[in-house]
């Protein structure tokens, strides 16, 4: 698996990946998710959208950006086709190997309540929840690794 910053010619791809990936959870939070909102274009213009791929078949991203001392993982998506492979934990390993590089201290990340597959998900990483707000409208939970 390759890991690398998206181009923008990976952009319908990206958005065609976080469709799939968060459309599950339209019907349980009774609106789209905050990531299928976000304006792809400008994060792929920002360099903070990574891909992984095998053999040029895409499946998944990572969305992260340093943020102060730390480092900020804003989405993790994985195509439905190739979740269950530990593609998830290889972008986030990538993240917090960037972070390490970088001379950061810490990783925080959040997700939605409702998603709490991914709550029980980060919390076997080793992230520890600090915090939960309302937030646009979306109901987060609040989670930092220190590194």
């Amino acid at each position: 698996m390759d890991i690398r910053l998206a181009e923008k010619k990976h952009e319908q791809a990206i958005f065609e990946c976080v469709y799939m990936s968060y459309s599950v959870y339209i019907e349980r939070m009774c609106k789209k998710p905050a990531p299928m909102l976000s304006d792809y274009s400008k994060l792929i213009e920002e360099n903070v959208v990574y891909i992984a791929t095998d053999s040029e078949e895409f499946m998944g991203i990572i969305v992260f950006f340093p943020k102060g001392n730390s480092l900020f993982i804003e989405n993790v998506a994985v195509h439905p086709d190739f979740q269950g492979r530990g593609i998830g934990r290889k972008l986030i390993e990538f993240a917090l190997n960037f972070a390490r590089k970088a001379g950061l201290q810490e990783v925080n990340l959040y997700t939605n309540e409702l998603m709490t597959e991914n709550i029980r998900y980060y919390h076997g990483l080793g992230f520890v929840e600090v915090g939960r707000r309302l937030e646009d409208g979306y109901r987060r939970v609040y989670f930092a690794k220190s590194l």
